[in-house]
């Protein structure tokens, strides 16, 4: 028998769970998202959230509270008589009514290998911090930041050609794989919780912008894997010639120098041990290139310097 969910997610790495839900059969009684903002070329047009957007093609309805502490909201989330709540990226802090409401519980996906990266940007924290690999799992949700009780699990490797979006997208598609598998498990009585330990626990705090900009005096591996860690969003950069550049993509590469030095017309750049070749860049104010694009425009030569 398929499962009666409340579907709770916002960006784009939570579509392929709603989708995937919806294929394999689930019956999907209301999708909370986040209140859509103003965007558009003059910010003065709202944005509906990716979530919101693919629930209105597939005609479920959206509810977008700006709070679920207060009793109505309770009793609208209640009203729904769901089975269980399937949390993705939602954006908000869940209660202990709105968690007890669901018959079954409510279930998150999280994009990391818990108790490792718990909290809001696990997949740019494991990548920033030099990670072999990560994963998604399936956890029962408490009150707790990301403390709950881990049904599934699958893990991927890190590469150093992985950007963070690179790793959003793959990550994607195998939480919504592993979630489906989890509602199926969790409809025949045959999900298994396992308690999370506290050895090896990590927070993945939010992002800074504060922490963009490049320190070239690092070795070449951490300053590749800083950059791939922030592409494209907020984009890891560094000043050429008085004017801000975003590096998005790049790879290890052979050279020595003073760190953040052009060591050749490849754009390989010197760190404080090996360097970088950069392959994907971007001028304030322009469009994001290829870095034989970018030479054309900003023609350097050797000893020129990132700082």
């Amino acid at each position: 028998m398929p499962l009666r969910l409340i579907f709770m997610g916002t960006p784009d790495f939570s579509v392929p769970t709603l989708l995937e839900l919806v294929a394999h059969g689930h019956e999907i009684a209301a999708v909370y998202t986040r209140a859509p903002k103003p965007g558009g070329r003059r910010g003065l047009q709202l944005q509906p959230t990716p979530v919101e957007e693919a629930a209105r093609k597939l005609g479920v309805p959206v509810l977008t509270p700006k709070s679920l502490k207060t009793p109505e909201a309770l009793e609208a989330f209640r009203a729904f008589d769901a089975d269980a709540a399937v949390v993705v990226a939602y954006g908000m802090i869940l209660p202990q009514a709105i968690l007890d409401a669901p018959k079954l519980g409510c279930y998150n996906l999280h994009a990391s290998l818990l108790p490792r990266w718990r909290g809001a940007a696990p997949i740019n924290r494991a990548i920033m911090a030099g990670d072999a690999e990560t994963g998604v799992m399936v956890m029962k949700m408490d009150v707790g930041l990301d403390t709950g009780d881990v049904a599934m699990a699958e893990r991927l490797a890190i590469t150093d050609n992985m950007t963070a979006l690179d790793l959003h997208d793959r990550l994607s598609r195998l939480g919504a794989d592993l979630m489906v598998r989890a509602m199926a498990a969790l409809d025949r009585g045959g999900l298994q919780l396992k308690q999370q330990t506290e050895d090896g626990v990590t927070y993945a705090a939010k992002i800074d912008k504060a922490e963009a900009r490049i320190d070239w005096t690092r070795p070449a591996r951490e300053v590749l894997r800083h950059i791939h860690g922030l592409s494209p969003f907020p984009g890891a950069w560094a000043e050429l010639e008085n004017a801000r550049v975003k590096i998005l993509r790049c790879e290890l590469a052979k050279g020595t120098g003073a760190p953040g030095e052009v060591l050749n017309d490849h754009l390989t750049v010197a760190c404080g041990e090996g360097a970088i070749r950069l392959i994907e860049l971007q001028r304030e104010g322009k469009a994001r290139m290829q870095a034989a694009d970018f030479l054309r425009g900003v023609p350097l030569k050797t000893g020129a310097k990132f700082t």
